[in-house]
């Protein structure tokens, strides 16, 4: 620890300054008990790992009180399937999310829609059904998954014009 600026310092005295440690031969391993070993799982039902993935709920939030909404929907359960897409459309470009991914969700399920096509509207009634409950992950999963990556990669743009004239192109049941 560094003596405080009142003490005196002798004249003469040699001041240390910081020194790197010495150079170690060889590379640096994983190889400490705790580390895990091999890539990051992938398949269906698995998730889409990337950064800053609770940001989309705060994206998600702004919302709140726009969705275009049937009756048996909840807005809950509507926010929670669309951050599921988000965050997928996030992680396949390997960045944190941000408001075109929430976007690109709710053009492909009709959510910001008023006229979204009656058998969309009961496809997604019937998925997004209670998956704003942790227990319901699988059918929060299911969600995420009907959107092919194909589709997602695509320009926010281009996903909207699909989604508004050919819905069923853009999931995958």
């Amino acid at each position: 620890m560094a003596a405080p600026e009142y003490v005196p310092v002798r004249a003469g005295t040699v001041r240390h300054s910081y020194n790197s440690p010495p150079h170690r031969e060889g590379s640096w391993l994983a190889d400490r008990p705790g580390e895990l070993g091999g890539l990051q799982p992938e398949g269906d039902r698995l998730g889409s790992p990337g950064p800053d993935q609770g940001f989309a709920l705060k994206i998600a939030s702004r919302f709140r009180g726009r969705l275009a909404l049937s009756a048996g929907e909840h807005e809950a359960d509507a926010l929670a399937g669309a951050v599921a897409v988000a965050l997928k459309r996030a992680s396949l470009f390997g960045r944190a999310p941000v408001v075109h991914d929430l976007q690109a969700a709710f053009a492909v399920w009709g959510l910001l829609n008023a006229d979204a096509p009656a058998e969309l509207v009961a496809k997604r009634t019937e998925m997004f059904e209670e998956v704003h409950h942790p227990h319901h992950y699988e059918a929060l999963r299911a969600v995420a998954d009907a959107v092919p990556a194909e589709v997602l990669r695509r320009p926010i743009a281009d996903i909207q014009a699909g989604a508004k004239s050919d819905w069923r192109a853009q999931l995958a049941f």
